[in-house]
């Protein structure tokens, strides 16, 4: 059998209101010669189910993990079975606009030294008509390091797996996703994938729909578990550009992010949160300020933003991430 041009490798675990729909949004592709491999987690819903009955179309591969193991396990069992010269990972609950894969791989035109980015927007529920795109500074054709920095600068970088294109021969040099990892784990798997590559390549028109709300989703996980993912995959993935840029406006764009982390985690894992602090002692002055609406804002201003956070806490507006039993 002749290996298709890309693979999309869709990790699915209890996604069975909304793979069916993820899944026909890739096989929906103008680009025909495509795989999908899906990656059951042993699913406790309905998933299994969803994907069996799809399973009409031969470009659908799918595949059941025998434990519930992860996502980057999934992910990395789904990249092991992929055949294409190029990857895309993609969740099982977000949507991909039909020209996205013809119009990354006409980017791409073939380089392997290279990534394709695209856009991206939120919407909510089951109704993709309250998408709206989210433009950033990172819209355009960059050197993929100053991607980086220019997408941490205000430590809020979009990163989520399905915005890319990867050729398959940059993923054998830098190693699949990191099996320590829960929360965030996107943030050090690409972080270490552009610091391979030579530049990043944008491509308009074909954005990712990301799908806002879903109960259960990873990326709400709390708990002592998540804060240590978010800590490990902050600093190794801030580790990597620093292994490669040394100037002032880079390590200030590590320096926000690692800020960001406390600002978001506080007060949990207070041995975390200094070995934090210890690693932001040898860079700039971060810019980054905590979110938080106006009362947070005042709170902050009047008491500093510590207080101002475990006051939030104390009211339920915050989560408590070191309370959480997940």
């Amino acid at each position: 059998m002749n290996s298709p041009a890309v693979s999309v490798v869709m990790p699915c675990y209890n996604a069975g209101k909304y793979v069916a729909e993820a899944v026909r949004s890739v096989l929906g592709q103008t680009h025909r010669d495509l795989e999908l491999v899906a990656v059951d987690d042993c699913s406790t819903d309905d998933t299994p189910a969803a994907l069996s009955s799809l399973s009409g179309d031969p470009r659908l591969r799918i595949h059941h993990l025998p434990q519930n193991s992860g996502q980057a396990v999934a992910a990395n069992r789904g990249l092991t079975l992929a055949r294409g010269r190029f990857i895309k990972f993609f969740d099982a609950d977000d949507i991909m606009a039909p020209r996205m894969l013809e119009l990354q791989l006409q980017r791409l035109e073939g380089r392997e030294d290279c990534v394709a980015s695209a856009e991206w927007g939120r919407f909510h529920g089951d109704d993709l008509a309250t998408y709206r795109a989210n433009p950033q500074t990172v819209w355009r054709d960059m050197d993929a390091r100053e991607w980086l920095v220019e997408s941490w600068m205000k430590a809020r970088p979009m990163m989520q797996c399905g915005l890319w294109l990867i050729p398959r021969s940059l993923l054998e040099k830098t190693g699949g996703w990191d099996e320590r990892l829960s929360l965030i784990n996107d943030f050090e798997f690409f972080a270490r994938v552009l610091c391979a590559a030579r530049e990043v390549l944008f491509t308009p028109g074909c954005p990712m729909y990301y799908r806002s709300g879903v109960t259960g989703s990873l990326s709400g996980a709390k708990g002592r578990k998540a804060v240590e993912s978010a800590y490990l995959s902050t600093t190794v993935g801030v580790d990597h550009l620093l292994a490669q840029r040394s100037d002032e406006r880079a390590r200030l764009a590590c320096a926000n992010m690692l800020q960001d982390f406390l600002y978001t985690y506080y007060p949990a894992c207070p041995e975390l949160l200094g070995k934090v602090e210890a690693k932001l002692a040898d860079l700039p002055t971060p810019t980054v300020r905590p979110s938080g609406g106006r009362g947070f804002a005042l709170a902050a201003r009047l008491l500093g933003w510590q207080a101002a956070r475990r006051l939030q806490m104390a009211c339920g507006k915050y989560p408590d991430y070191s309370r959480s039993p997940q």
